[in-house]
């Protein structure tokens, strides 16, 4: 473990002096690159450079008690060494989960896909307070928030909403928001005051840059056609949205919400890089399935993750058990609670693994 950390503060240092070179500050791709880089080792770094720091002061405080001391002294630096020695214990224990492989997308942007599923326009309304919960979260985050694409229905619910929450590790803290959310309350279409059960589906899809997935213009077929708003009022009578398919994949995306055809073309073309990108995850992920099983789930777009429980306001994520009474909180994005407790999870079942195999 040293030798690996020893290489990475190595690297960090090289990253720095290539930072203060002016041929690299020059070169704003270089430069991009290598501060990416080296913001991806900042918390290893900084980690082994205290664990160094407490290795050193433990080392002086053992050859301490070698010299003639008097008891009270003794004393104290016993109650040092213990001391040092726990907070080593912890920056190991800390150091080896940054050590391991790290999902080479937790960095991106991402891109939600929220729509309605079983429940008509129940499922719909229930979709909307789903997209209100995330982009308050990212709000809260100091992410930015931009809507690509809508589909209303009379209430105005969404029977899909697509936007990207652009900010810092958007994706490791959105990634396991995945499946089917179920909601169960009495509908506002309903009369009798019975409790009905509906769900909406969420996909996180980490933004695709162009250099990963590549698209032709002979691949695809882009058609345009007039947008529409809530209720299915129109918009405007050109035909500024645009559909765009993947001709190889028969993946389409579509944009109405942008201010010009072009804008609404460009957006498209994101969410279809996003689409074909997270396809070639999902059939990576298939590949190795028995490796990918886990509490936190698998990844598939149906399976059930999460009921928000209107009458008694409960949240539940069936995954780890977790169980909260305050869902009005919840759906106003306090879900910092649930993220965090999913995303240990995830680090306690990858450490188990790697035991399991023997690493």
């Amino acid at each position: 473990m040293l030798d690996r950390l020893q290489a990475l503060a190595d690297r960090y240092h090289q990253l720095s002096e290539f930072l203060c070179d002016p041929m690299i500050m020059n070169d704003s791709k270089k430069l991009r690159e290598y501060s990416k880089e080296q913001s991806g080792l900042q918390e290893a770094f900084d980690a082994y450079e205290k664990y160094k720091e407490v290795c050193g002061q433990l080392g002086e405080s053992k050859l301490m008690l070698e010299e003639k001391l008097d008891d009270e002294m003794r004393d104290l630096v016993k109650m040092e060494i213990g001391e040092l020695s726990e907070q080593q214990t912890t920056l190991e224990e800390l150091i080896t989960v940054l050590l391991r492989p790290k999902d080479p997308n937790d960095d991106k942007n991402v891109i939600v896909e929220i729509r309605g599923a079983a429940g008509g326009d129940e499922a719909a309304l229930f979709a909307a307070d789903l997209y209100r919960m995330y982009t308050k979260y990212a709000e809260a985050q100091g992410w930015k928030v931009s809507v690509l694409d809508t589909s209303y229905n009379d209430l105005g619910g969404f029977k899909e909403v697509i936007f990207m929450i652009a900010g810092d590790k958007a994706y490791s803290r959105l990634k396991f928001e995945s499946g089917a959310h179920r909601v169960q309350r009495i509908p506002v279409t309903e009369s009798g005051g019975r409790i009905h059960t509906s769900t909406a589906t969420v996909a996180i899809l980490p933004e695709a840059e162009e250099v990963e997935i590549e698209i032709h213009d002979k691949d695809i077929r882009v058609d345009t056609f007039c947008s529409s708003g809530a209720g299915g009022q129109s918009v405007n009578t050109t035909k500024s949205a645009v559909r765009v398919t993947h001709i190889p994949t028969g993946i389409m995306a579509s944009c109405q919400d942008g201010k010009s055809q072009n804008s609404n073309k460009d957006m498209a073309l994101q969410v279809l890089r996003a689409r074909i990108y997270d396809k070639m995850m999902q059939e990576e992920m298939s590949r190795q399935a028995d490796e990918r099983k886990s509490k936190v789930g698998t990844g598939d777009r149906s399976e059930r993750i999460r009921t928000y429980n209107f009458p008694q306001s409960r949240v539940t994520d069936h995954r780890i058990g977790l169980t909260l009474h305050r869902l009005d909180s919840i759906l106003n994005g306090d879900i910092e609670e649930i993220i965090s407790a999913l995303t240990i999870q995830a680090q306690t079942d990858m450490m188990q693994a790697s035991s399991d195999l023997g690493e």
